[in-house]
């Protein structure tokens, strides 16, 4: 009788764990710029629901040839640590090589508008989040990462703080790679095209150091010399930012590696400014 107690105790505390874990849910959003749904994974801490305190959201960032699951793949830790710190964690889908871009050649991408806005907008109203830009964080792997700097340079009134793993913070030297110029046009014949959207090309948006960010990139991976680059750039005019270069390819593991440290970061701006409503 004692051992059948014992069981049913266990199996009732087991099954409250399961009750009050993280939740991973797909939130499909209609971009009105695009004409079309979006699909999202969206990760709710243990309590959310339960509490009637704001939460703070990262916004994760997949890289070309992936999806809005891609994040899951990479990092499947992730719902641990949306419990660990206590956020939301979002996943948007940025298509297969949007670069997270609005394409000034082709109006059906539009993924800076609707990252920047749709997005934020959709889940500010259906999640009870922090609506400040002080609680919201984004980062990306490659692609992503281009993307994370792309739209918090241009939108730090939206993030307070952002990061980049592996990105490609400077699209030029890959005119034919990935599907840029699906995006912008061939260099050759849209070179402003290029130059107006390459990340190292947009730090005079943030030389008034409004934005928190990170720059973390492998010293064997094949965007670490633009990486470099930023940096110095960077430093040349005294922007304040972390520089992050380990031993490390454009991979999983890597990235993988960078998300726990970058959500430690993320974690750290959070408890050290205000994020009133």
């Amino acid at each position: 009788m004692g051992n059948k107690k014992y069981f049913l105790l266990a199996l009732l505390f087991h099954m409250a764990l399961l009750v009050s874990a993280s939740s991973v849910d797909t939130l499909i959003v209609h971009s009105k710029a695009m004409n079309k749904d979006i699909k999202n994974v969206v990760i709710t801490p243990n309590g959310y629901g339960k509490k009637n305190t704001p939460y703070k959201v990262v916004y994760l960032l997949h890289g070309a040839g992936g999806d809005y699951k891609a994040w899951l793949k990479v990092a499947p830790k992730l719902t641990a640590y949306a419990d660990q710190y206590n956020i939301i964690i979002v996943c948007p889908d940025g298509d297969v090589k949007s670069w997270y871009l609005d394409s000034p050649i082709d109006p059906t991408f539009k993924y800076e508008t609707y990252v920047s806005k749709e997005l934020v907008a959709e889940i500010d109203d259906k999640y009870n989040t922090v609506k400040n830009a002080n609680a919201r964080a984004i980062t990306g792997y490659s692609m992503g990462g281009h993307g994370a700097f792309y739209l918090a340079f241009k939108h730090y009134d939206v993030w307070g703080v952002a990061a980049s793993m592996s990105g490609g913070v400077d699209i030029r030297p890959y005119a034919l790679k990935w599907g840029i110029p699906d995006r912008l046009g061939s260099f050759a014949e849209n070179p402003e095209h290029w130059e107006n959207n390459s990340v190292i090309n947009l730090v005079h948006l943030i030389s008034d150091k409004k934005l928190v960010f990170q720059v973390d990139c492998g010293t064997e991976d094949f965007f670490y010399e633009d990486n470099k680059r930023l940096h110095e750039k960077l430093m040349e005019r005294k922007i304040p930012h972390e520089y992050i270069e380990r031993p490390g390819k454009h991979n999983p593991d890597y990235w993988r590696n960078s998300i726990k440290y970058q959500l430690l970061f993320f974690n750290e701006f959070f408890n050290n400014h205000t994020t009133d409503q």
